[in-house]
C-alpha cells in the first residue's frame, strides 16, 4: 500500500513550484486586495489580543498594582515585544523563509532540509517541527475557548445581571462554529477581511480617544521603563511576562499563513494598519487605567462609552469568532501537510470548494476540536482561568521557531558565525524568557496544552517511526524486481488489462503483486509498479508529476510526485501518460492495494505499547482508495501480515 513520506529530491526540475504557486492563484489580485483579506485571516488571533492581554497582567493570577511605574513598564513591554518578535522576527527574518510561497514550521523543516546539502540537521530539526506542530494544537482549542469566551463576558460590563448567560452564550457560538465548518469558508472568508478592518478602526479610534486624556502615556514606550520595572521587582516582572506574552499571541499565523497571501501583503497590513491599531488600543487602555484603576478587571470594554458597550461587544464577538475559524482553518493545514510529509495517518479531506485549493475541511479533527473546546470553556469557565492555560504552547513553539532560524541562518542564509550568534541570542534570550515565565502557570491551566502537546507528539512520532519500522520489515522480504519479472513472464498467464500495484517504495516487488501472482496465477499484459512520494515543496509541475522507467516484459515503475499542499489523483495523473503504451483507461485498469495487519513483537524499533498504537492508528487510518481517489470499482485489497 503506497504511504507518503518526507522525500529530498536530488533533481531541482521535479521540484519546481506549478506557476503562480507562490501566490496560489492570487496573482491577478493586487497587493490591496491580499492585504485586506490578510487582515481577516491571518490577523484575528493577534487582533483580538486586546480583550484579554492587559486585563490579565493586573488582575490575573499574579496581579500587579495599577500604577504608574506598572502601566509605563508593562506597556513598554508590550510595544518592545511587537517589535522584536512580530515585526523583526517573523515579517522581517522569517517570512523570508518561504517554501516556494509557503510557511509554517514543517514547510520550514522541509526548506532547511532541502537547501541545507547537510543531513546533520535532520534528525534534531524533524523533532523540533513535530514538536511545534504538537504544541500548535494545543494552541487551536485555547484559542477559540479564550477568544470567544473574553469577548462574550464584556456583556457583563453592559449589564452585570448577564454573568450567568456568558457560559451558555459562548458555548451555542462554538458549537455554531464547528457545525458550520462542513460548509465551507469561502463565502464567509469575503466578510472577513472588511469586518476585521472595521474592528480594528474601532479599537484604534477608541485607544486615540483615550490617548488625549494622558498624552504622557507616550513616554512608556521607552524601553527604560521595562527596564525600572524589572529593576524594582524582578521576580513580580517576570510572573508578569507570562500574561504580557498574551499580547503577541497568533504572531506565528503571519508565518503560517503566508502561501494564502504573500510575504508582502501581510507585511503591509501588519505596519499600517494591524501594529498601529494595536498599539493605539494598548496605550488608550493605559491611559484609560491611570485615570480609572478600578476597571483593571475589564478596561478593554470599560473605557467605551456606555452606550457603544453593547455594540462593541457584538462586534469584538464577530472578531474572535474570525480569529476561531483562522485557527481552525489553520490546524485543517497542518494536518494537511502532515498526512502528506508522513507524520500522521491519512485522513479524510474533503474540499469545499471547487476554485480555491487551501479550502479543506477534516472531520475527525473538527469534532475532536470541539469536544476539546466545549469541555474546556466548562472546566475553566472564565477567561482569566483559561489565560493561565494560555501562553506555554505560544511560547514554546516561537522558541522552537527562533532554534530553527539559527539552523536557517547558517545552513541555507550563509550568514557568519557573529551574525547568526546575534539574532539567535536576542531572540531565543526573549522567548525563553517568555516560556520560562509561562512555566510557572503550568499548576494553574499551564498543564492542559503541554498534556495536548505530549499526546500530540507521542502519535505524531509512533506513526512516523512506525511507518520506518514497516517498510524496512517489508523490504527485508522483497525480491528484486528484474529477478522476478523474468521468472514470472514464463509461468503465468497474461491477461487483457492494465494492473497498478502500488508500493511505498521504488524498489523490490510490491507485497501485493506477489500474493496475486500466488493466488490468481495471472498477470495483465501490462502492469505498473506505483509509487506516490510527497516532495518537499509546497506544488510540482504537471509536466514533472510522473517518472517512469521501463522494466521489459510489460512491466513499468512510475513515480508520481506531488507537493505536500497537493492532493495525490492517481487517476488523474495515469490519464495524462502516455509513457507506457495506450492511454490509461479506468474501465480496463485495477488497482491492487496490499493491507498489512500489524503484528506487536519484541524486536528491536519501538516499546510494544507504541507498536500497539501504531498498528490502531493503521486500522483507523483512511484507506489508501479514498486517499489517492482510486475508482471504487476497481479496486482490489490483498492482506498481509508484518511484524515489527
Amino acid at each position: 500500500m503506497a504511504t507518503s513520506g518526507l522525500v529530498v529530491n536530488e533533481s531541482a526540475d521535479p521540484l519546481e513550484p506549478a506557476p503562480g504557486a507562490e501566490a496560489h492563484g492570487h496573482g491577478k489580485n493586487t497587493t490591496t486586495r491580499l492585504a485586506v483579506g490578510a487582515i481577516g485571516v491571518v490577523f484575528g488571533d493577534i487582533g483580538t489580543s486586546p480583550l484579554y492581554s492587559l486585563k490579565e497582567v493586573f488582575v490575573g493570577h499574579h496581579p500587579l498594582a495599577v500604577d504608574r511605574l506598572h502601566l509605563f513598564g508593562v506597556l513598554s513591554l508590550i510595544f518592545w515585544t511587537l517589535v522584536l518578535v512580530v515585526s523583526i522576527k517573523y515579517v522581517v527574518l522569517i517570512m523570508r523563509a518561504d517554501n516556494k510561497g509557503e510557511g509554517g514550521s514543517l514547510a520550514l523543516l522541509a526548506l532547511i532540509t532541502r537547501m541545507s546539502g547537510s543531513k546533520r540537521w535532520t534528525g534534531p530539526l524533524v523533532m523540533l517541527a513535530v514538536l511545534a506542530t504538537a504544541l500548535f494544537f494545543g494552541d487551536c482549542i485555547i484559542t477559540p475557548a479564550i477568544s470567544v469566551l473574553s469577548a462574550v463576558e464584556g456583556l457583563t460590563s453592559v449589564e452585570p445581571g448577564f454573568a450567568p448567560l456568558v457560559l451558555p452564550i459562548a458555548i451555542v457560538i462554538l458549537i455554531g462554529l464547528f457545525l458550520f465548518q462542513s460548509r465551507g469558508t469561502d463565502a464567509v472568508g469575503k466578510l472577513f477581511g472588511p469586518l476585521m478592518a472595521l474592528y480594528f478602526v474601532c479599537v484604534a479610534a477608541l485607544g486615540a480617544w483615550h490617548i488625549f486624556d494622558h498624552p504622557d502615556i507616550l513616554l512608556a514606550l521607552n524601553p527604560l521603563w521595562a527596564a525600572r520595572f524589572f529593576a524594582d521587582d524582578f521576580r513580580l516582572a517576570f510572573l508578569a511576562l507570562g500574561s504580557v506574552v498574551l499580547a503577541v499571541t497568533g504572531a506565528e499565523a503571519l508565518y503560517a499563513d503566508m502561501g494564502h497571501f504573500g510575504r508582502r501583503p501581510i507585511s503591509l497590513a501588519w505596519v499600517w494598519i494591524v501594529f498601529p491599531a494595536l498599539m493605539l488600543n494598548y496605550l488608550g487602555q493605559s491611559a484609560f487605567l491611570l485615570g480609572h484603576p478600578g476597571a483593571a478587571n475589564d478596561p478593554f470594554f470599560l473605557m467605551a462609552p456606555e452606550r457603544l458597550r453593547l455594540p462593541l461587544v457584538i462586534l469584538a464577538t464577530c472578531a474572535t469568532v474570525i480569529a476561531s475559524q483562522a485557527v481552525i482553518t489553520g490546524a485543517y493545514s497542518v494536518v494537511q501537510q502532515g498526512v502528506q510529509l508522513g507524520l500522521m495517518p491519512r485522513l479524510r479531506i474533503e474540499h469545499t470548494s471547487a476554485s480555491a485549493a487551501g479550502q479543506i475541511y477534516v472531520p475527525l479533527i473538527n469534532w475532536l476540536l470541539m469536544v476539546l473546546v466545549i469541555l474546556l470553556v466548562l472546566g475553566f469557565r472564565n477567561s482569566t482561568n483559561l489565560a493561565a492555560a494560555y501562553g506555554i504552547a505560544v511560547t514554546g513553539t516561537m522558541f522552537i521557531t527562533s532554534c530553527m532560524l539559527v539552523v536557517l541562518t547558517r545552513s541555507v542564509w550563509k550568514w557568519p558565525i557573529w551574525a547568526t550568534a546575534s539574532i539567535g541570542a536576542l531572540f531565543m534570550l526573549v522567548d525563553g524568557a517568555y516560556f520560562a515565565s509561562n512555566l510557572t502557570k503550568i499548576p494553574d491551566g499551564g498543564w492542559f496544552p503541554l498534556l495536548i502537546g505530549i499526546i500530540a507528539f507521542t502519535l505524531l512520532t509512533t506513526w512516523a517511526r512506525g511507518r520506518q519500522l514497516m517498510i524496512a520489515r517489508m523490504q527485508e522480504a522483497a525480491m528484486p524486481v528484474q529477478v522476478f519479472v523474468r521468472s514470472a513472464v514464463n509461468s503465468a498467464t497474461r491477461v487483457p488489462g492494465t494492473a497498478v500495484f502500488m508500493t511505498s517504495t521504488t524498489g523490490g516487488v510490491p507485497h501485493a503483486l506477489l500474493h496475486n501472482l500466488k493466488h490468481n496465477k495471472v498477470l495483465h499484459e501490462r502492469v505498473v509498479l506505483l509509487t506516490v512520494k510527497i516532495e518537499d515543496v509546497p506544488y510540482v509541475r504537471n509536466v514533472k508529476r510522473v517518472e517512469s522507467e521501463d522494466l521489459g516484459q510489460g512491466f513499468y515503475r512510475f513515480i508520481l510526485h506531488y507537493g505536500f499542499m497537493e492532493d495525490a489523483d492517481v487517476p488523474a495523473a495515469l490519464a495524462r501518460t502516455t509513457e507506457c503504451g495506450p492511454q490509461f483507461k479506468m474501465m480496463d485498469t485495477s488497482f491492487f492495494l496490499a493491507r498489512q495487519t500489524l503484528i506487536a513483537s519484541s524486536r528491536p524499533g519501538m516499546a510494544i505499547w507504541r507498536e500497539k498504537l501504531f498498528a490502531w492508528m493503521l486500522r483507523n487510518a483512511e484507506s489508501a482508495m479514498e486517499f489517492f481517489r482510486l475508482p471504487h470499482n476497481r479496486v482490489v485489497e490483498l492482506g498481509s501480515q508484518v511484524e515489527i
